[in-house]
């Protein structure tokens, strides 16, 4: 029996169907990078814009002759286009789809299988045991000792729910894992080659709030930490409200807690970022920055920018200009504002900046961040930094720094998962190159 997952979106879905994938080996079935050869499909789903949405509908069409000539396949629609509450509204819909499941929740695809032996998350006790058997995440077979990097959800869902934002009505309530399972799936991660994890969140640095007494994710990090076999840790993506002084200290206390931060302002001014509902002004951001840096002075800084959100004048979109300018920071993901059906900025707000100024705003943004991280790259020049190398692309190694710059190199050597010494020779403003400080050692244990 054959499995085959198809991935649309952010880093959680990439996570949500590894642990589909990971049920699917415990039930003896294996994976096939060809559709047509699986007795299972899933197809993990994102809709946090229309593109997204639109391909995901796109692709469950492609599956529909796939069905007709064989009606024993199992199609199983999962994430954020099923959401946590639109499931009897698609079954009318896509008929052809045997199996929707929520985000994050492998149960009713599971209970399917089973004959309803587990019918969701709610029944803990066989949950466990068909979904993780005991927190083992299972790779992949393909995958096993090949996977370098890996992603764990820490908390599920969010409570925060800002204006813009469809996440809180498609995942559900904020939902942290206890921290058994956590460490737990680390461990089985290492185990299987892998020699770095993110821990994942919508909001990442809530982890344990929703806890009383709870854990909170400094102390998460110190526990990941001792996991034999992981030599690097991040986490993603984190809210400026929430990223206290015990995560700054856990960062630099931490060797294998890598030095980069996830930290979105979303926008430059005030009033937009009080339509948004984020909770913290210009200078607050500004000011945590600062004492980021302050403790963290090699630390890089990566942030998220939505333009033309509704009702961003001119002047306000320059002062997310500004801020970018003055700050430097080292990764900005920018996008243009789209309507989401069900978000607040939808119902009550007027999306009233066009097509063309969004693009015209987006693309200086880009123009400027294109400076800013050029000169940020080019000071690495000559330096010598320690990489982590992942795969082989186009004849040239690709791995990455601690501050999660990207870095190429030519060698013949097998360096996938080795974590080692180069000197930058070519900067930038998206990727480095470089060459090894010096040939890696073959040790008994890989040969």
């Amino acid at each position: 029996m054959k499995y085959h997952i198809w991935t649309e979106g952010c880093q959680m879905n990439v996570a949500d169907s590894q642990r589909v994938g990971s049920s699917l080996e415990h039930l003896g079935y294996t994976f096939t990078d060809r559709p047509e050869e699986a007795d299972v499909i899933v197809l993990n789903t994102c809709v946090v814009r229309q593109s997204a949405e639109d391909k995901a509908y796109g692709r469950l069409s492609s599956l529909k002759p796939l069905k007709q000539k064989n009606p024993n396949l199992i199609i199983n629609l999962m994430g954020c286009l099923v959401g946590v509450r639109s499931a009897e509204k698609l079954k009318q819909k896509l008929p052809f789809v045997d199996v929707f499941s929520p985000p994050s929740d492998p149960g009713p695809l599971i209970s399917h299988l089973t004959q309803g032996e587990v019918r969701s998350l709610e029944d803990a006790e066989t949950a466990r045991r068909f979904l993780m058997m005991d927190e083992e995440l299972i790779l992949p077979r393909a995958e096993q000792g090949r996977l370098i990097s890996a992603h764990v959800p820490i908390v599920y869902g969010c409570s925060h729910a800002c204006t813009f934002c469809i996440i809180p009505y498609k995942r559900g309530i904020e939902r942290s894992r206890p921290v058994g399972d956590i460490v737990a799936e680390v461990r089985s991660l290492a185990k299987q080659g892998v020699k770095e994890i993110t821990l994942l969140g919508q909001i990442v640095d809530r982890y344990g709030k929703d806890v009383p007494d709870g854990p909170n994710l400094a102390s998460l990090l110190r526990l990941v930490h001792e996991v034999e076999g992981i030599e690097r840790i991040r986490f993603l993506t984190s809210h400026p409200n929430y990223f206290g002084d015990d995560l700054i200290e856990a960062i630099a206390e931490l060797p294998r807690v890598m030095p980069h931060i996830e930290l979105p302002i979303q926008a430059g001014d005030d009033e937009v970022l009080s339509n948004m509902k984020r909770g913290y002004t210009q200078r607050d951001y500004r000011d945590l920055v600062a004492k980021i840096r302050a403790r963290l002075p090699d630390c890089s800084i990566a942030t998220d920018i939505i333009v033309g959100f509704p009702g961003e004048t001119e002047e306000q979109f320059m002062q997310t200009y500004q801020v970018l300018a003055d700050l430097k920071l080292d990764v900005a993901h920018l996008a243009r504002y789209s309507t989401r059906e069900g978000t607040v900025a939808t119902r009550r707000m007027d999306d009233n900046v066009t097509d063309e100024e969004k693009m015209r705003r987006f693309r200086l943004l880009e123009e400027l961040q294109e400076k800013v991280v050029g000169g940020i790259n080019r000071k690495h020049l000559g330096e010598q930094v320690e990489v982590l190398f992942e795969e082989k692309v186009k004849g040239r190694w690709r791995g990455r720094t601690p501050t999660n710059k990207l870095v190429f190199v030519e060698s013949e050597e097998d360096l996938r998962g080795k974590l080692l010494p180069v000197t930058v020779t070519w900067t930038g403003p998206w990727s480095m190159q470089a060459r090894l400080l010096k040939q890696p050692v073959v040790l008994a244990a890989d040969l």
